[in-house]
């Protein structure tokens, strides 16, 4: 029985997903899990293992081509089903021998069939995030002629709720836009700008144009759909990693024993997670007039690549010890930079911790990631001057900076979250290690 292959959802907030390249041809075995595909979204560039072992029968989209998730991209199945693919829908022929699949497997993608093809994407990210409303929204809209894609949604992500599209009803919305809607393409709901951003070059000044990759113009989607959506508003604390550096030089061999790196972003997660659970407003999200707090502390840790940054997720992070944690940065962080993330791991996050300090940044305003309310921007420890108890001393100090939606998180939220945060890390137990 053939298996199809969908494009898999990247993250919460991710609504299509981009065909970079097939590691496999038409014809060719694999078993389960083996790798099959790349992809690229705006949070990962990853190699997506096969969901089942047989031949792959059919490639349905093209390298460089983006659908949405859960679009079937290829069908695998067994070698009786390839030779009755490969040949007219007769009855099913022998398998080939193994020098004739080697011949069939030349790079040809194969034409989806009518009844299976792909739906076109809508025009924008903005767009696609607007259609893929529940299925009650998109039925009210149809029977009141309402193209949703000229609505702001103010669901998750910008999705448009029940209570959006009866509002704009019952406003007289739909009857308005009916009579005024000009012939030509349906807009897109996004404000014209009052003033056109000026040219990015002059004629004949000398510059070097480059095509932007697929994982940078994602970015820059997300966050300016993040932008759009949740009013940022950051606080900033400065914190002496005095006795967290005494500690790590203590235990450092030991968790290196165990096959671990302890590093201060292991000590800024265990804090951060402990401080979550205590002020759970910065463990949620929003939804149109609800606040959807998470049980889960599913932590996200952003990692840097040369393309782009990649924020894979460790899940219940509040229930793993010192040890765990650190296992789980290495390990996501080095399957990270080698493609090998599966699609779960970047999804489901609840909080977010990125740390430009690494780079020599003094602090940083990280953008939110949606649809999730703070974010946690980590600057570099460095030897400072301070003064101690009427003393001046030299100690490492680094500036944590949280970002937050202000619809949900008060400056005085912040506030109360970051010193709490900053009395962990300042007097870290050694016992939590």
């Amino acid at each position: 029985m053939s298996t199809e292959v969908v494009m898999p959802q990247m993250g919460e907030s991710i609504a299509e997903g981009t065909i970079v390249r097939w590691i496999k041809k038409i014809g060719d075995p694999i078993d389960k899990d083996e790798p099959l595909f790349e992809i690229s979204t705006d949070k990962v560039d990853a190699e997506i293992p096969s969901p089942g072992a047989g031949f792959l029968l059919e490639i349905k989209v093209k390298e460089g081509e983006t659908v949405p998730v859960n679009s079937v991209v290829a069908v695998i199945g067994a070698a009786g089903e390839k030779a009755a693919a490969a040949s007219a829908p007769a009855a099913a022929a022998p398998a080939p021998a193994k020098s004739e699949t080697a011949s069939a497997a030349a790079p040809v993608i194969a034409a989806a069939p009518a009844a299976a093809a792909v739906p076109a994407a809508p025009e924008t990210i903005d767009d696609l995030r607007r259609t893929r409303s529940s299925p009650l929204v998109r039925k009210i809209a149809k029977e009141h002629n309402v193209d949703i894609r000229s609505l702001n949604g103010t669901g998750i992500s910008g999705r448009v709720t029940k209570k959006d599209i009866l509002d704009f009803i019952e406003s007289g919305g739909a009857a308005a836009a009916r009579a005024k809607a000009p012939a030509g393409p349906v807009p897109s709901g996004k404000p014209t700008p009052m003033i056109a951003p000026p040219p990015a070059f002059a004629p004949g000044e000398s510059v070097r144009i480059e095509k932007m990759g697929i994982m940078r113009k994602k970015i820059a989607d997300h966050m300016v759909m993040s932008i759009h959506t949740s009013p940022h508003v950051y606080s900033a604390y400065e914190v002496d990693f005095g006795k967290i550096d005494q500690l790590r030089l203590k235990k450092k061999a030991d968790y290196e024993a165990a096959g671990a790196k302890l590093t201060y972003t292991a000590f800024i997660a265990k804090a951060t997670v402990d401080t979550i659970r205590q002020f759970p407003f910065s463990n949620a999200s929003i939804d149109g007039e609800n606040i959807v707090y998470k049980r889960d502390i599913n932590l996200g840790i952003a990692v840097a690549l040369d393309q782009g940054l990649i924020v894979p997720v460790i899940r219940n992070a509040d229930e793993r010890n010192m040890l765990g944690l650190c296992r789980a940065i290495q390990d996501l962080a080095a399957r990270a930079r080698s493609k090998q993330l599966k699609p779960e791991e970047v999804q489901g996050g609840t909080f977010t911790i990125t740390n430009p300090g690494i780079f020599g940044a003094v602090f940083g305003l990280p953008i939110i990631s949606q649809p999730q309310v703070a974010i946690l921007g980590v600057g570099s420890i460095d030897k400072r001057v301070v003064v101690v108890d009427d003393m001046i001393a030299i100690r490492p100090m680094c500036h944590l900076t949280l970002g937050y939606d202000h619809r949900l998180i008060d400056g005085a939220d912040a506030g109360r979250f970051l010193q709490a945060l900053k009395d962990r890390l300042q007097g870290f137990d050694e016992s939590w290690l």
